[in-house]
């Protein structure tokens, strides 16, 4: 029987993989092992385009722009995955890196049927929060078609904004639809058509990427320091200052001090140390360079 499935390497029958079931737990282990490792060089092969979409998505978030992720079953999780670590990792606002899925928030554990068939269901969606020419609208598909992930790109094309296409799969509809197509083959599954796996590692490989590399394009890192770090918790007051001690090199006790002087804002505990100047100066510098530390510190030296 042919289905439109043949056409989709995601979705590809294995024949030498027909007895895994006879296997043992080891022997079934290490071949999903072998499986997984074969992503890394998928993903590997698509930098220079993953590259360009971050470029592209920063500077659209410079300007106030939000990245937002749609898609719909295991994709659009990881979208929702991703977006819900930027504000304790980037102290950034929830509104900022959006994560929806179809079906919304009930999808996340359950399956909501027909949901991902509807183009004009994510158009609704994205027309809700009110989607701008500055905003990034990254879909998210396995199989590069699925019609939630599609109908966001072809609607965000409509209102201005710059639009990714992530899938696994190549000539997909969603990689032609978007200004930036990603396209990371990983080939087929180890269990026939079960997406959540290597396609799956290669999406949030990817999201991680695009979400990390456009915070520290953004300066929300000093380094590979968290500098903006939401410290919400203990286990994350302590982190913060181990970042700070890290960054300047400082005792304990002038840690502290500019930890409460700034609020435990971590980035401008750094610049009153490294810069020598009071909570408020800080403020102010890193204003002025919006919010990269690396210029506030130049601003601060060149003050004498």
């Amino acid at each position: 029987m042919s289905t439109d499935f043949d056409s989709l390497t995601t979705e590809a029958y294995r024949p030498e993989l027909a007895d895994i079931d006879r296997l043992s737990t080891l022997e079934i282990a290490r071949t999903m092992n072998a499986e997984d490792a074969l992503v890394p060089a998928a993903v590997a092969a698509q930098l220079p385009s993953i590259a360009a979409a971050i470029d592209a998505a920063a500077e659209r978030m410079a300007r106030g722009g939000r990245l937002l992720y749609l898609g719909a079953g295991t994709a659009g999780r990881l979208g929702v995955l991703d977006a819900s670590e930027c504000p304790p990792t980037f102290n950034t606002d929830p509104g900022e890196v959006m994560g929806l899925i179809a079906g919304g928030p009930e999808a996340m554990v359950s399956a909501v049927e027909g949901a991902e068939d509807s183009e004009e269901l994510a158009a609704a969606d994205l027309a809700a929060i009110g989607v701008t020419a500055d905003d990034v609208v990254v879909g998210v598909s396995a199989s590069g078609r699925t019609p939630y992930a599609v109908g966001a790109v072809r609607y965000a094309r409509t209102r201005g904004a710059l639009t990714v296409g992530v899938s696994c799969n190549p000539g997909s509809p969603l990689a032609a639809a978007a200004h930036h197509g990603i396209e990371v083959v990983v080939g087929p599954e180890l269990v026939t058509g079960s997406t959540r796996l290597k396609a799956g590692t290669a999406q949030k490989l990817v999201l991680n990427m695009i979400s990390t590399i456009s915070m520290i394009r953004l300066g929300k890192t000093y380094g590979n320091l968290m500098v903006d770090v939401r410290a919400s918790n203990e286990k994350l007051r302590a982190r913060s200052r181990r970042i700070v001690h890290l960054a300047t090199g400082a005792p304990e006790p002038v840690i502290e001090a500019a930890l409460t002087a700034t609020g435990g804002e971590v980035k401008n505990a750094i610049l009153t140390i490294l810069g020598r100047v009071d909570a408020d100066t800080a403020d102010r510098l890193l204003a002025d360079s919006h919010g990269h530390l690396r210029a506030a510190l130049a601003a601060a030296d060149a003050r004498g």
